[in-house]
């Protein structure tokens, strides 16, 4: 039996499967370039985070005479502040940092225990790799203008918190934090050690935005958690 010729495809029935092939194609790669993209951008994010603000074994050792301790102490060169925050951008897990190095304050050491201390820092120059981020951060967040530093003030004196000779203290100091023109009760958590000429603290601060005013950005594509981090490594000296 002879088998029946196979009809060529009417015309214009090719087409349309070609076309949705290629369209769904286009779809696929446009799918996966933005996964790829965000993962790249995540990793580049997350690669460029501070490290947590730490005293470090590596710190100068201390040229500081044991009568020198007690008295009152001036904060500022080599001092640095700023944030940590969590956002997740396309369903990628990202962690943000900003720091500034415009910290200033004082306190005062009786013995070993810090009686009282206040740190202040100038949100309008905390800065990240980001201008666009940094913008909304000064503008719309904060309202720097109208509020342009944070400040943290000790309550509570804070008993056997400076160390001697190289040795390092982990210690919680109660305070009061005001940003944003709110003020409310936190707990620092310390690390104090002898350094060089003066003594180096570092230390974090949990916030959680909205209990000082403040809106964290939820723009669809990104959102950024409403708590975070305040971290800061300061280098206190004798006042002269």
């Amino acid at each position: 039996m002879t088998p029946e010729p196979r009809q060529p495809p009417r015309p214009g029935t090719r087409k349309p499967l070609v076309w949705a092939g290629v369209v769904l194609l286009v779809a696929v790669l446009a799918v996966v370039g933005v996964a790829v993209g965000t993962n790249v951008y995540s990793s580049s994010e997350n690669a460029k985070a501070s490290a947590v603000p730490s005293v470090g074994a590596s710190r100068a050792p201390s040229t500081l005479d044991t009568e020198q301790v007690s008295g009152d102490w001036t904060v500022g060169g080599g001092s640095e502040a700023g944030y940590r925050v969590h956002e997740v951008l396309n369903g990628s897990d990202v962690t943000v940092t900003g720091r500034t190095d415009s910290v200033t304050g004082s306190a005062t050491v009786e013995g070993t225990s810090i009686t009282a201390a206040t740190i202040t820092v100038q949100v309008a120059e905390i800065t990240t790799d980001s201008a666009q981020r940094d913008s909304y951060f000064r503008d719309s967040a904060l309202d720097v203008a109208a509020f342009p530093e944070a400040t943290f003030t000790l309550t509570e004196p804070v008993a056997d918190a400076v160390p001697s000779g190289s040795g390092t203290t982990s210690v919680e100091a109660d305070g009061e934090l005001t940003l944003h023109g709110v003020t409310k009760p936190v707990r620092a958590a310390l690390q104090i050690g002898l350094d060089g000429d003066g003594v180096a603290v570092s230390g974090s601060v949990p916030i959680t935005f909205s209990d000082y005013g403040v809106q964290a950005p939820d723009l669809g594509f990104v959102e950024v958690d409403d708590a975070g981090e305040i971290e800061f490594l300061v280098h206190a000296t004798p006042a002269s």
